[in-house]
């Protein structure tokens, strides 16, 4: 599995979350405490938002705690929007194409998890990705294919509700090949206004996650950055937040009854 972070507030530094704390994004690239690896250790890659409304990224397939240009930028880019991961394949290959995050357009996406039985799925999941969609696909990740399907379910008009049916449709797929746990699903996305973040799983394993509500600002986490465990509010498993001017929005990330009704 994974580890990420992600900020929304007043500007960061972001070597304030990815190189400072005790727990920092790069430390949870070799010795993360909450998933089923402790190493990450296949790519990384952030993604901040600045005076554009794209965000610009900066990916790598090296691990986070050896490349020498994340830890001068992070010392340098500040912003008041980013999202940053460390990569444990569940599979496919570990190139630049698959770190995450994802971008198209104003959107940002990364992703802790996995479609059960991919590898079996995947070129159904990716028959659902339209022709104007699949020209951006980079890479050849789940995770990639679940950020696209949203894209093309309306994500720009329902952030919850297309991402929300992307993954429970991925998730059909997966229980019709018969390979389990069908979802696995920590996930954050962002429009540069709007940080968004949900947990789900088919089973009751859902992938850990995390937010810390500060004077400046939100964090949202895989695990957290520090021993402060009381400050760490945990997403139960089958809720969202919406994160936006420093206030964090719980909501039920949509049922199966819920998107017939949609």
């Amino acid at each position: 599995m994974c580890r990420w972070a992600a900020w929304s507030g007043a500007p960061k530094y972001l070597e304030e979350v990815i190189c400072d704390p005790a727990h920092s994004l790069i430390d949870q690239s070799r010795n993360a405490l909450s998933c089923k690896t402790s190493v990450n250790a296949d790519g990384f890659g952030v993604a901040w938002y600045g005076d554009r409304d794209t965000p610009c990224v900066y990916k790598d397939v090296r691990p986070a705690w050896s490349d020498p240009n994340l830890l001068q930028i992070s010392k340098h880019i500040r912003s008041r929007h980013f999202l940053a991961h460390v990569r444990a394949s569940t599979g496919t290959a570990t190139t630049r194409d698959n770190c995450h995050p994802f971008t198209f357009q104003r959107w940002t996406f990364m992703h802790n998890g996995q479609v059960g039985g991919y590898d079996k799925v995947k070129r159904r999941l990716d028959n659902m990705i339209p022709d104007d969609l699949y020209r951006d696909r980079i890479g050849g990740t789940d995770s990639e294919s679940l950020f696209l399907v949203a894209l093309a379910y309306g994500l720009n008009l329902h952030p919850r509700a297309a991402m929300a049916r992307a993954v429970f449709e991925a998730e059909a797929l997966s229980k019709y090949a018969g390979t389990t746990p069908h979802m696995r699903f920590a996930a954050g996305w962002s429009d540069g206004e709007t940080l968004y973040a949900a947990r789900y799983a088919s089973d009751n394993l859902a992938p850990t996650l995390y937010y810390r509500v500060y004077d400046d600002g939100v964090m949202v986490v895989s695990e957290p950055l520090d021993e402060a465990r009381g400050c760490w509010m945990e997403v139960p498993q089958g809720q969202m937040i919406e994160v936006r001017d420093g206030k964090v929005n719980q909501v039920a990330f949509l049922s199966d009854e819920q998107l017939a009704d949609a």
